[in-house]
């Protein structure tokens, strides 16, 4: 007797669910196996090797949110004929402007994760009409990477975070006004290129040095370079006047700190434990400064050992700070911290370096949850025109939304520019998030 065929219910969820997916249900068995595994305790000649799944193709629905990058347009107009000096006949199809918006797509729409994915997006007509270019080629985009200059996106982070409120308020922000966290990060590389150097021709790697605003919560400035590449002669080239930098022990150099006085900033740094000092005078401690941690402060008369040159024109302080953490005997761990204000309370300096925690969660955020990590172009050029646009993106999150940016609202973001979530859903989003401060 004939056997009847079962229906196939199970599989009738998942195609529906990839059809309203936009895709095509794939003719699978229903018994998913890996490669050289029998279903079932099957023979090896019943084996089944699973299809790959088809990649979901981009449309012109999933670029709804197109509309709303009018706010990001009069910001890159002015990039607009950059690098189009040998384009005599005036030939270029991708200007900078177009190739920053593609790139910003691939930080702001979740579909787009790859350089392939802006290449296809570049080929929907309603994004053609919104930027005003047409179909860009692979080829098209790797050039753009090397022929417009990474150096104009830079100017715009300065630009855009002096228009960024602070976000925190208190005695703190108020006493560390303009605290700069400074750090450098990696960003793994191929071997192929040549130029990010860092341990050896296989582990290459670029090199992030950040300046983040601390009370404002947005990157104040950046630059790439290779891996190995040094992050205080970095800081000394990026220094500003008015500032408070905050630095680890990787930007311990006596004549650095007093490149930052003399560039009319200021500094709280931690040194070396073993560092050599002179102590001119000792202060009291308060109630607040224990409460921080503090167990000593002392005005120095001399940094560092007599075999040295003096480099510091002014006096400095030292504070000895102790943390929750134990060394290798047991003992509680202190950071021992040197700063040029000798008017800050104590407290107000052990408070200070801890905030310089918040440039290693910006780094969390720009490569785990934005994406930078994941490197689009090959070129030192490219790869700096990528950390300046996620910088930017960063900052626009934090301008529309007057927040630091998290991964929540980074989501209600990119639903916003699919068209999945209107302005007023957007607003709800972050006046919910203000209720919690």
């Amino acid at each position: 007797m004939r056997r009847k065929k079962q229906p196939n219910i199970t599989g009738e969820i998942p195609g529906a669910v990839e059809e309203a997916q936009g895709t095509a249900p794939t003719r699978e068995s229903k018994a998913q196996t890996n490669v050289g595994e029998a279903p079932h305790g099957g023979t090896a000649a019943n084996r089944i090797i699973p299809r790959p799944r088809r990649k979901r193709k981009l449309t012109e629905g999933d670029l709804r949110g197109l509309k709303y990058f009018a706010l990001i347009d009069r910001l890159l107009k002015r990039l607009h004929h950059c690098g189009t000096e040998r384009d005599k006949a005036g030939n270029r199809i991708l200007h900078f402007d177009q190739y920053c918006c593609l790139v910003l797509l691939f930080y702001f729409n979740p579909i787009i994760r790859s350089l392939h994915g802006i290449q296809e997006a570049s080929e929907l007509k309603k994004l053609q009409r919104k930027l005003g270019c047409s179909r860009a080629s692979l080829g098209s985009l790797s050039e753009a990477a090397q022929v417009f200059d990474s150096e104009l996106l830079r100017q715009m982070i300065p630009e855009l975070a002096a228009k960024m409120l602070p976000t925190a308020r208190g005695k703190d922000a108020s006493a560390l006004k303009n605290l700069i966290a400074v750090d450098g990060s990696l960003l793994p590389a191929l071997p192929k290129m040549v130029w990010a150097l860092w341990r050896d021709n296989d582990h290459r790697a670029a090199k992030m040095h950040v300046h983040f605003d601390v009370f404002k919560g947005v990157p104040a400035d950046v630059t790439v370079t290779k891996g190995n590449g040094s992050e205080r002669e970095q800081l000394r080239k990026m220094l500003q006047p008015g500032r408070i930098y905050v630095e680890d022990r990787g930007y311990e150099d006596f004549q650095l700190f007093q490149d930052i006085v003399d560039a009319r900033s200021s500094f709280i740094a931690r040194v070396q434990d073993d560092v050599a000092y002179k102590v001119s005078e000792e202060r009291p401690l308060t109630k607040e400064d224990k409460a921080a941690g503090v167990v000593r402060d002392v005005i120095l008369k001399r940094l560092g050992t007599d075999h040295h040159k003096n480099v510091l024109k002014q006096p400095v302080r030292l504070v000895f700070v102790q943390t929750d953490k134990l060394d290798p005997q047991g003992k509680p761990n202190v950071l021992v911290l040197v700063t040029n204000l000798l008017d800050l309370p104590a407290e107000l300096v052990a408070i200070g370096y801890k905030h310089r925690w918040a440039v290693e969660l910006f780094f969390r955020w720009l490569k785990c949850i934005l994406g930078c990590r994941h490197l689009l172009a090959n070129s030192q050029n490219g790869v700096e025109i990528q950390v300046y646009l996620g910088m930017i993106a960063s900052l626009l999150i934090s301008l529309w939304t007057g927040r630091k940016p998290t991964i929540r609202t980074l989501e209600m973001v990119q639903f916003y520019f699919c068209g999945w979530a209107t302005w007023g859903e957007l607003q709800a989003h972050i006046q919910k998030l203000n209720k919690h401060d």
